[in-house]
């Protein structure tokens, strides 16, 4: 098939949507399809176009087979609210001549939109239809709910404007995937019939990242002592992780427990009021954006992983990040109020606290730092739910097949059914039968 996926992120970028994105397409080649991309320039977490990619605006190059044009786009230095909006409607706008020029003289057979940013996505619905395309949605995050929530934007009436809008590029395309069930539980909130949604899981590659020893490279260079117990987030430092939470836990515990350390990897326009909050506490290190192929030890690095979050989050996004601490081998400590999609996911592979509690995290750390069986117990669960949920080759496969046609990517053939989404993310015996 020849497949146009339209997005906000793609390679270079490292983390977030542009790794899934980039994955998906290369994989996609990998099956045997021609798979073009129409992108913004690499900006994320940093917010910043490096200097290289701003003479190449329009230019389309081949990137391991993908063909990928990237069109200009604003980027905030100091992403508020409103800079994100016009953030999103920059690319909406730059990159609806090279769709349609795409759709047109390419005429692919499917066309992918990626939220974020779902802006670009209205166009893409239409032209598909115009061009007699299959139009697929997949929502990495719900950006109208996590923007009034998380109070990146607050009048009512504007959030009532755009959830209408949401609710109309949604029902315009032919399928809306998204990555979790409580997602999609929330995608049927907003009035989507339950054979046009589907589940398909952010993947993890289970032979690059695996079970490691303790001894890394990196307790090295941190001067750790193979006695020591580290705590490890990797990942975005922005608003809505709530890592100021892991901050408040490290300092209460720095006297009590000075053997227990904390690592905060990566970047984000948050990370200097963290490091900020945690100067001069010894128990707390900083480290950038790891390269792909140390990221593996980075992980067996963490005796347990961090997933603060704050409350209203909840089901609007399920952590990318989860499938690789599953994958280490290595237990979670997770945020999230019970009933949750994050609780679901973490329960007996990890410890789920409320969120927003500081204290409660301090008492979960103390329990999982002196239980060494019960962090090996919950490590080999998490590692067995990689393995069965999470594998990048499978997912990738089975909604290859779903765009094609081999399989059918919808759920119930009864509209009206209660019953679970597609579950594109699981092993066959556990999904929902294709009709």
């Amino acid at each position: 098939m020849r497949i146009l996926l339209v997005g906000i992120n793609y390679a270079p970028d490292l983390i977030g949507v542009a790794k899934y994105n980039t994955e998906l397409c290369e994989s996609l080649v990998g099956e045997g399809h021609e798979v073009r991309v129409i992108t913004a320039p690499p900006y994320y977490p940093a917010w910043k176009i490096p200097a290289a990619f701003k003479s190449s605006y329009f230019r389309s190059r081949d990137v391991d087979g993908v063909r990928v044009t990237r069109t200009p786009i604003y980027v905030p230095g100091h992403p508020s609210g409103v800079r994100r909006l016009v953030h999103h409607a920059s690319f909406a706008l730059t990159s609806a001549a090279p769709v349609v020029f795409e759709a047109l003289s390419w005429r692919p057979d499917v066309m992918i939109a990626v939220a974020p940013s779902l802006m670009s996505a209205a166009l893409v619905s239409f032209v598909a239809r115009r061009v007699g395309a299959k139009s697929w949605l997949h929502v990495q995050d719900f950006e109208v709910d996590a923007a009034f929530d998380l109070g990146l934007l607050r009048n009512p009436s504007l959030r009532k404007r755009m959830l209408r809008v949401e609710a109309a590029i949604l029902k315009s395309f032919d399928n809306v995937s998204t990555i979790s069930r409580a997602m999609v539980e929330r995608l049927r909130i907003k009035g989507l019939r339950p054979d046009k949604t589907a589940e398909v899981r952010n993947w993890i590659d289970t032979t690059a990242i695996c079970p490691g020893p303790r001894a890394t490279t990196y307790r090295q260079q941190l001067n750790l002592a193979a006695s020591d117990i580290v705590g490890l987030y990797s990942g975005t430092m922005s608003n809505k992780q709530g890592l100021e939470l892991v901050i408040e836990a490290a300092i209460g515990l720095e006297r009590s427990h000075p053997h227990i350390h904390f690592i905060l990897a990566g970047e984000g326009p948050h990370k200097m009021r963290l490091q900020q909050l945690a100067g001069g506490h010894r128990n707390i290190h900083f480290l950038g954006l790891q390269p792909k192929d140390s990221f593996n030890q980075l992980m067996a690095t963490a005796d347990f992983h961090l997933i603060p979050q704050k409350a209203e989050a909840a089901d609007l996004v399920l952590p990318s990040k989860l499938g690789a601490i599953f994958a280490s081998a290595r237990p979670v400590i997770a945020m999230a109020e019970e009933g949750t999609g994050l609780a679901a996911e973490v329960t007996n592979a990890g410890l789920v606290i409320p969120p927003g509690d500081s204290s409660a995290l301090e008492v979960a750390i103390c329990q999982l730092s002196e239980a060494p069986a019960l962090r090996e117990h919950y490590g080999e669960e998490g590692r067995r739910r990689a393995l069965d949920r999470w594998d990048r080759r499978t997912i990738v496969r089975r909604w290859s097949e779903a765009m094609t046609g081999q399989g059918n990517a919808t759920g119930q053939a009864n509209a009206d059914s209660k019953g679970p989404a597609n579950d594109i993310g699981l092993p066959v015996e556990d999904a929902v039968r294709w009709q």
